[in-house]
């Protein structure tokens, strides 16, 4: 879908030079003397590099045309996350290098959406917030103020996060994913 040049808004994924680009930030801008454009940041999502990009206001982008399923994370060996098609049962191998980072907030059977673009997974979108057991902490000090310390905690799946002193091995915790941050105890 073509879409000019104005329209591009952060997040948004295009294809430029034949390729898939997120667009990680952008600034309209307006010279004195000649034509309005954008400026962009854009990360190649097949090569990971980084660019900027200057476009005219009358220039006109394709806009990748992305599908979203909903999918199922059941298990990962090595080299690669499983995930299963909520509606076709399908399983897929997605790679390690991949999800990245994202490994330590998935446990079996965790629903994520997975972006496809011309049937090919592209990226995986956790969920905002997900609950995991804690598996080593230091033990509470009883002459620690509640409001100003924190403390390590490593969590089932191999995440480290600052708990407050109260928390303790075992409980089950609600964590942030986008900024692995403690928000609460889960109910």
């Amino acid at each position: 879908m073509k879409i000019k040049a104005t329209q591009i808004r952060k997040g948004m994924i295009i294809i430029y030079n034949e390729e898939l680009h997120v667009v990680t930030d952008m600034t309209h801008f307006t010279p004195g003397k000649g034509q309005a454009g954008v400026q962009t940041k854009m990360k190649n999502l097949v090569t990971g590099s980084n660019a900027e990009n200057r476009f005219r206001s009358d220039d006109t982008i394709e806009k990748a045309n992305l599908e979203t399923r909903k999918m199922e994370y059941l298990y990962d060996d090595a080299d690669h996350f499983y995930f299963m098609d909520n509606e076709t049962f399908d399983q897929i191998p997605l790679d390690a290098e991949m999800i990245g980072d994202d490994k330590y907030y998935l446990l079996p059977n965790t629903q994520c959406d997975v972006v496809f673009y011309k049937e090919k997974a592209i990226n995986v979108d956790i969920p905002a917030t997900i609950e995991l057991k804690v598996v080593e902490t230091e033990p509470h000090l009883k002459t620690a103020t509640v409001t100003s310390s924190y403390k390590p905690a490593t969590m089932e799946t191999g995440l480290k996060v600052q708990v407050p002193q109260f928390i303790q091995e075992g409980e089950v915790l609600r964590i942030d994913t986008r900024e692995c941050k403690y928000i609460e105890r889960a109910k």
